[in-house]
């Protein structure tokens, strides 16, 4: 099992086999399942928080998109469509119902974030870890709920003016609207759909897969412990913590799932797929009609530490 040797984390010393990241996780989920089932009513500050952000949500309606092409048809035509300054217009979508679908998602990223606090090993790591594991990790981890709570949600296709048409209009030039955080100055409103549909495609993939409870806690456990991250102290750790992820999914399937030869590898394909959806995306898409312009990382800090 994963141990703390070598990296001066919180805890190192006299941690018992209970620590691993099997029971570490598991216990996180049997946690946060035992807490929905005493707590009905909305959770202390970070309900709060939300709560208050959610009203400055406002409805946004359009014409309805057609039915989806092809990702990869969709990424071309993206391409296309960028690489000329002036023409035709680009394809961008916007939830249908944001108030529904945000407050959803604000409920979803909640849990998540109780799940991350309930995860010993993830407390024992040095606060600097913590902080560069969860501006990693909240993106995918959020849609990683979305898809275990089976969150759908529709859009509508918003069509950006060319540049000729906002001259024939006479409509403001975006390189002169006020950029929001984590946004390039001129960006047009909403995501871009295939950006859309890869979400969507995770969502389908998880819910054609049929993940248990106990395969998206393991699966949590890979996408949170993220040896990847530039500037971690505890990386040997947070590594064998990525091992012991993948090591314990794949016992469980063996066991569980024996007659499914191939469950395990659709299970890392559905990993490969999140790894691709952009936290700008998810952030653009989810919250910024509720938050606006504020940083969702400062929304992330204050719920998680209360600060």
């Amino acid at each position: 099992m994963a141990t703390l040797e070598g990296c001066r984390c919180r805890g190192a010393s006299g941690r018992s086999n209970n620590s691993s990241i099997l029971y570490s996780i598991l216990k996180s989920d049997s946690l946060a399942a035992a807490e929905e089932q005493q707590q009905q009513q909305p959770r202390q500050q970070q309900q709060r928080t939300l709560q208050q952000l959610l009203h400055k949500t406002t409805s946004t309606s359009s014409t309805i998109a057609g039915p989806p092409a092809s990702l990869q048809e969709l990424r071309q035509q993206q391409q296309q469509q960028q690489a000329c300054s002036c023409g035709s217009t680009r394809r961008r979508g916007i939830l249908r119902s944001p108030q529904v679908t945000c407050k959803a998602a604000s409920a979803v990223l909640v849990k998540t974030l109780r799940f991350v606090k309930n995860v010993p090993c993830f407390r024992e790591l040095p606060e600097d870890d913590q902080l560069m594991l969860i501006r990693s990790g909240w993106a995918p981890l959020l849609v990683l709920g979305l898809a275990q709570d089976r969150v759908d949600f529709e859009t509508t296709e918003t069509v950006e003016p060319s540049m000729l048409q906002r001259i024939l209009t006479g409509l403001p030039d975006r390189q002169s609207e006020p950029v929001l955080a984590g946004q390039s100055r001129g960006a047009a409103p909403g995501v871009s759909i295939a950006d859309i549909e890869a979400i969507k495609a995770f969502l389908k993939k998880c819910w054609s897969v049929d993940i248990s409870t106990k395969e998206y806690a393991y699966l949590k456990g890979a996408v949170l412990f993220n040896p990847d991250v530039e500037g971690l102290r505890c990386l040997h750790y947070i590594q064998s913590l990525r091992r012991e992820a993948h090591q314990a999914l794949n016992e469980h399937v063996r066991l569980i799932h024996r007659e499914d030869t191939t469950r395990f590898a659709k299970l890392l394909i559905a990993l490969s797929m999140l790894r691709t959806i952009s936290p700008l995306v998810v952030a653009q898409l989810f919250f910024r009609p509720v938050i606006g312009s504020v940083n969702i990382e400062d929304v992330l800090m204050e719920m998680f530490y209360g600060k």
